[in-house]
Formats: structure tokens, C-alpha cells, sequence
């Protein structure tokens, strides 16, 4: 580089903590939340839904069929909780798997709207066999917009964490 002069400050990115790059890693590399909603007489209720994520509106996107209870619970009652966390290993502790509350609120998108749009890209970038679904009318996308996480890294590694710092590990993930 002998004669050339390079502006490093061009270069450098914002620093961001360890755990929030082990976050964005975990729902990047997930594909799958356990959601949780609550029922019409109050109970908690858990399902299993495939998650997209959609940086530049700052959510999580999944497709719901209006059959599921769930669908009803969020059109009710648009706070729900979604657990993401890294698979199982043999011979590894559960008690220390990377894992993180999501808190959100559901938001059923209008089809056609440039979110519907931006949600129904991302989902199906990421489950492209899906795509056949996006065309029956009795499903629907729901963004869910974030209000806060608390990560569990591992041992001695948690933290509450707000809708901001949720929101930059949405972004892409590293090369």
C-alpha cells in the first residue's frame, strides 16, 4: 500500500457487543419459535411457528392459517412471547443453551401493502417450499413487532435487552 493512503475510519463498523452477535447468530441460524398467546378463557397456550425475520420494518414475520387457535388468540389479544433457542447437543448441558424471550405484538398485515410485501418476501426467501401457501386465502402474515428479549447465552451471559438492540440483531448476518 506504499503510496496509497487509506481512511480507516471509512472502514470500521459500530462495535456491538459479543452477546448481541451470538443473538443475531441464534435467529438467524433458527427457523423455528415456540409462540405463546392467551386463550379466550386465559390460558396460556403454545405453538410451534416458522419464523422469517424482516430487518427494515424492525420484525419477525410468520404465516398463520385462520384455523389455528393462535390466530385467534392474536387477533384477540396481539401480545405473544416467542422463544427462539439453539438445538440440543449430545453430551452438553441444556441448562446452558443460547436462547431468548422475544416480546412482541402481533399485527396482521393487509395483503397487497408495501409490509405485506416486504413479510411476504422475507418468508419466502427463507421457506421458498411455502410459497405455494402464500396464495391461499385462509392464510394470512402477521409482523410481530418487538418490545424487548432477555438472552440467555449461556451460563453467567443474560441480559434484558430493548426493542433496539432486538431490532440490530435482525440485521444481516455476518459473511
Amino acid at each position: 500500500m506504499r503510496g496509497q493512503r487509506h481512511n480507516f475510519k471509512e472502514t470500521l463498523v459500530p462495535h456491538e457487543s459479543r452477546l448481541t452477535l451470538e443473538l443475531r447468530s441464534l435467529l438467524h441460524s433458527r427457523r423455528v419459535a415456540a409462540m405463546g398467546t392467551i386463550g379466550d378463557d386465559g390460558a396460556p397456550f403454545v405453538s410451534m411457528v416458522p419464523y422469517a425475520l424482516e430487518p427494515a420494518l424492525g420484525c419477525l414475520v410468520i404465516h398463520v392459517s385462520g384455523l389455528a387457535a393462535h390466530t385467534g388468540n392474536l387477533q384477540a389479544r396481539p401480545n405473544v412471547s416467542l422463544l427462539v433457542m439453539q438445538s440440543e447437543a449430545d453430551g452438553e448441558p441444556v441448562h446452558a443453551l443460547p436462547r431468548v424471550s422475544l416480546d412482541g405484538r402481533a399485527r396482521e398485515l393487509e395483503v397487497g401493502t408495501p409490509a405485506w410485501d416486504a413479510c411476504r418476501a422475507a418468508y419466502v426467501q427463507r421457506f421458498p417450499e411455502a410459497e405455494f401457501m402464500t396464495q391461499l386465502g385462509d392464510f394470512r402474515f402477521v409482523a410481530i413487532e418487538l418490545n424487548g428479549a432477555r438472552q440467555v447465552a449461556g451460563f453467567g451471559a443474560a441480559r434484558s435487552i430493548d426493542a433496539e438492540e432486538v431490532r440490530r440483531a435482525l440485521g444481516a448476518a455476518g459473511p
